[in-house]
């Protein structure tokens, strides 16, 4: 792969997150790699489309452009990816910063043609300065970041996670882009899982295809105040089971919580009796991490049962957008 061969993607909603946004910018052009261009891509916001235009109307590598498709992450992922111009795509979160050497060590993950996909590690940046005591480390993907259970180091993996991940051009061309119906609508109920489902899909259209987390790959991500809070990790944990209903719907249960198993039957019940060690020794948050880390899988089977039902109804559609192979011309 040529330097300078990856395209960042950025997709944005609301200026409430102007200077997260901002930040997320320098933070990629500031890459010890640097990218080929960084693309902002608006969701149905011309407030926002505007004010950012005008932002970065004399710095030829960010490029603006509105969401193409309907409402929604994946929608503006796949702009992004169409509009893009290299042979990797990237894509960072617009609330978060990436250290400096986030695209190098991308990069020399696709050293190995077999590699179709390289994600990295995703550090909280909790609003309040502190992890909240009773929240637990196995459960961070609530709050978009790197979770406790996975594997350290570059390790194979079944599926990258979307706001800290690259993909080769040639995946999407092999299975299409995310698809539209699963992942997040602004501040609608959070749903997610649309990478997922992407890398499983991959994974089947192309056989030998390799997915791959970098640890080294880091980025520090913005985690609000009101995400602190348990009431927000239960919505978020029930919204998950629902989105995992989605990804079986399409890929089966086989594949699609083929990792979920592991990590509900290893991890979580490992996290468990920390938590009440913890407690037991009058550690602060013990017993609360214990009592999150059932509930969060109460509240995930819950969701997971309830989409199942819905899903087998027809009451949730979703839909694999086929993307055009995108412009390999000089930008």
């Amino acid at each position: 792969m040529k330097d300078r061969d990856i395209s960042v993607v950025i997709c944005v909603y609301t200026e409430d997150r102007w200077e997260d946004i901002l930040a997320a910018v320098a933070s990629v052009r500031a890459q010890s790699l640097p990218a080929r261009e960084t693309l902002l891509v608006v969701d149905h916001n011309e407030t926002l489309l505007d004010r950012l235009t005008r932002e970065y109307k004399e710095v030829e590598e960010v490029r603006v452009l509105a969401n193409a498709g309907p409402r929604g992450l994946s929608a503006g992922r796949n702009t992004g990816i169409t509009a893009s111009h290299g042979e990797i795509i990237a894509f960072l979160d617009d609330d978060a910063v990436a250290e400096r050497d986030w695209l190098r060590h991308f990069a020399s993950g696709y050293e190995d043609p077999r590699v179709m996909a390289v994600g990295g590690r995703t550090m909280p940046l909790w609003a309040s300065g502190r992890r909240p005591a009773w929240f637990p480390e196995e459960f961070d993907w609530v709050v978009g970041c790197t979770y406790k259970g996975l594997p350290p180091g570059r390790v194979r993996v079944r599926n990258v996670l979307g706001g800290n991940a690259s993909f080769r051009r040639t995946a999407f061309e092999a299975a299409g882009g995310f698809a539209t119906g699963i992942g997040r609508d602004g501040d609608k109920r959070p749903l997610g899982c649309e990478e997922t489902e992407l890398c499983i899909r991959l994974t089947r259209a192309r056989p030998d295809a390799i997915l791959l987390i970098d640890d080294r790959a880091v980025i520090h991500h913005r985690v609000p105040a009101p995400r602190e809070h348990f009431a927000y990790f239960r919505t978020r944990t029930y919204a998950e089971g629902l989105s995992k209903a989605l990804v079986a719907r399409s890929v089966g249960s086989g594949k699609g919580l083929e990792s979920e198993r592991r990590y509900t039957t290893r991890v979580l019940p490992a996290g468990v009796v920390r938590g009440l060690r913890d407690a037991l020794l009058a550690r602060p948050g013990g017993a609360g991490r214990a009592g999150a880390i059932v509930a969060g899988v109460v509240s995930a089977a819950g969701g997971y049962v309830l989409g199942s039902v819905r899903a087998r109804r027809g009451g949730v559609a979703f839909s694999v957008v086929e993307l055009p192979g995108g412009s390999r011309e000089a930008a």
